[in-house]
């Protein structure tokens, strides 16, 4: 990925605001269990930074995938990695179908105001019982009249207790299989009908998770997204750039984490030198900025595939996997560089801890990352 004057640029103005709008508040953010997001969102919307790869005639700034990334990367500065998932919610998650697929009332409705900060979206995907496995979903939307009934439920929503409106994927028929019978709906977070749970998390503190119940919610056919029945495969488009996306932006925070740690090791002495001194330090801490250097360079590569026009579900898929196994593994080890003090509350490396341990689960479990590798390798065994 080859980077220009104007991805520079955007590197900037995004530090910028991570420097000054975000990180001297991130510490009342995760006490509070809650960031403003609309204030925040309002903030990033007049930079222009909420609709990068989105269409111009919607306040996008109509640039290619390459600058998302540029983004997702600045964003991992942030010192609280529920800020940065809250922000590609919103920007990388719950949007890009919408700007690809939606008619021009629906995007003139829901994704220009979203684009500028003023409303608020989430992803309405996982529910209980069917997570990774997406065509299992059982939220079902029929049809009286000229709109949507809908029932059912939502989980693990990012963005939801503040969200004014999900992009939520429902079934729409009862039969014609489970990858055709699916649609994407915006569904207005105040409407009739619809219940609101927060769930305490184990990390991303400052990031609002709900559980949403849906409660014969009526919602009007037109803000269907796309055709009728393809939700699912619009759903694995939108995948794609979750995935970079957070591949982006952890490899940022883990970078910085193992920053810290470096001067930290530095600076504490033990048995009459600096630990950084003990060869099991300085080695794992060498093999670690290695494997980090090496999932950048494939993100890279899939993003110059990407912005042309091509399939990067493989390699996509190979550095969420990849990521997702650096940050379970990598956060571990730190710690126990920290000794007590990385066992503190108050200490960011226990953040760290916490924070990265759901990008081996989120957007794709590990697990399900190497059956997509498999399959596109033609080795996962047909059911």
């Amino acid at each position: 990925m080859q980077e220009t004057q104007e991805h520079m640029e955007l590197r900037r103005t995004v530090a910028n605001i991570v420097q000054n709008d975000i990180n001297p508040y991130v510490d009342e953010w995760e006490e509070a269990e809650m960031m403003p997001l609309h204030d925040l969102c309002r903030i990033m919307g007049q930079a222009g930074i909420l609709g990068i790869s989105k269409p111009g005639d919607f306040g996008g700034m109509d640039l290619d995938y390459s600058y998302e990334v540029v983004f997702a990367e600045e964003m991992g500065h942030a010192r609280a990695q529920g800020v940065s998932t809250a922000i590609g919610v919103q920007s990388n998650m719950s949007t890009p179908a919408l700007a690809r697929h939606g008619s021009d009332e629906l995007r003139q409705e829901f994704l220009r105001p979203a684009i500028a900060g003023e409303m608020i979206g989430c992803i309405g995907v996982t529910e209980e019982g069917s997570g990774s496995d997406v065509s299992s979903v059982r939220s079902f939307a029929r049809k009286d009249g000229d709109d949507y009934v809908i029932s059912g439920n939502k989980m693990f929503i990012t963005n939801s207790i503040q969200a004014d409106w999900m992009c939520m994927l429902c079934n729409t028929e009862e039969d014609n299989g489970p990858h055709r019978n699916k649609t994407l709906i915006i569904v207005p977070m105040d409407s009739k009908g619809i219940s609101k749970t927060k769930l305490k998390k184990l990390g991303l503190h400052c990031s609002d998770t709900g559980h949403i119940n849906f409660d014969e919610v009526r919602v009007p056919q037109r803000n269907r997204i796309g055709e009728e029945g393809m939700g699912f495969m619009y759903q694995m488009e939108q995948f794609q750039e979750e995935r970079l996306y957070a591949v982006g932006r952890t490899v940022t925070f883990l970078e910085d984490a193992l920053e810290e740690t470096i001067e930290y090791a530095r600076q504490r002495q033990a048995f009459g030198r600096p630990i950084l001194d003990n060869q099991t330090m300085h080695y794992k801490m060498a093999e670690m900025q290695s494997q980090l250097e090496a999932i950048r360079s494939l993100l890279y590569r899939a993003t110059d595939i990407y912005v042309t026009g091509g399939n990067v579900t493989r390699l996509a898929s190979m550095a969420k996997y990849l990521v997702g196994v650096m940050a379970s593994e990598m956060p571990a080890q730190l710690l126990q560089f920290w000794g007590g003090q990385g066992y503190m509350a108050e200490n960011r490396i226990s953040r760290v801890f916490r924070d990265m341990k759901l990008v081996s689960i989120g957007g794709g479990a590990n697990e399900v990352m190497l059956q997509i590798v498999a399959k596109e390798m033609g080795i996962l065994p047909r059911r």
